[in-house]
């Protein structure tokens, strides 16, 4: 099986999404945030020679956000890390908020509001871990992957059915197309 999919509780995980709190969430959304480790790739970095540290992204999780783009939603990446593959990925996505490099990701999120003019319950994110905590308390709906520490996955509205990096991303960007009819 491969580590994207889970086994029984797939269909409990989807039902929860058709609550109408959660549908009422993704209807509101305008803007969907990332964390790049461990969300848009399953958390395992590489050395390529000639190339320095790598990851692995999934062409859904891509295709999914420039679905999103194309329908109006706006996509932001926030990431405590900075690195060329990711920079290099977030620029072929033309991912038009990136903030890399930072721990304290309140700061970014604070300054796409700024940027955008959208409320907190208008933007959703997607984080894995403990310095993902503050911004996922804040949005108005919040999202992690099975591999998540508990804590977070404790603040999240929703825990994917897909792990990072297989596929979580397009998870909740069909979610909130789906919701909003697009």
């Amino acid at each position: 099986m491969m580590p994207g999919m889970l086994s029984g509780s797939a269909t409990l995980a989807g039902k929860l999404l058709e609550t109408p709190d959660i549908q009422a969430r993704l209807k509101k959304i305008k803007l969907l945030a990332l964390d790049v480790d461990g969300v848009m790739t399953d958390g395992r970095v590489f050395w390529l020679e000639g190339h320095g540290w790598t990851r692995h992204f999934h062409v859904k999780d891509g295709y999914g956000l420039k679905l999103l783009m194309k329908a109006g939603i706006q996509i932001a990446v926030i990431s405590g890390g900075d690195s060329k593959d990711v920079r290099e990925r977030m620029g072929f996505l033309k991912i038009p908020f990136v903030f890399l490099g930072d721990e304290d990701k309140i700061k970014a999120f604070d300054k796409i509001i700024a940027a955008t003019g959208l409320a907190a319950e208008e933007m959703a994110f997607m984080g894995d871990d403990l310095f993902d905590m503050p911004v996922l308390e804040r949005v108005g709906f919040s999202a992690t992957v099975p591999h998540a520490v508990e804590q977070v996955k404790s603040v999240c509205h929703y825990v994917t059915e897909t792990h990072g990096g297989w596929g979580a991303v397009r998870e909740i960007v069909d979610a909130i197309r789906k919701a909003q009819g697009l």
